[in-house]
């Protein structure tokens, strides 16, 4: 394939279920941070490393996952009470 080709080339999009599989396997990991090497590990099938990366830059966006120097670490909660409870809470 020429340049020209890999240009004009569209990018492949990670489906819903490559995108709930990383979520999942981040959600019930027992550690709290985890890096992209110990995700792959852990992962149920092997994905493709940019698919990976274009799905934790979608979990980062949708404030589901931190990514920092240390790590990976899921940050999002569906716990209803714990949602009111910051909603009503007072900002310092």
């Amino acid at each position: 394939m020429n340049k020209a080709e890999s240009i004009n080339r569209p990018e492949r999009s990670p489906t819903l279920n490559t995108i709930k599989m990383v979520e999942k396997t981040l959600q019930e990991m027992d550690e709290s941070v985890t890096s992209v090497a110990e995700l792959k590990r852990h992962l149920p099938r092997q994905i493709n490393h940019t698919t990976l990366k274009t799905i934790l830059e979608y979990l980062e966006e949708s404030n589901k996952i931190a990514i920092s120097i240390k790590g990976i670490t899921w940050i999002h909660n569906n716990n209803r009470d714990l949602n009111k409870a910051v909603s009503r809470g007072t900002q310092l």
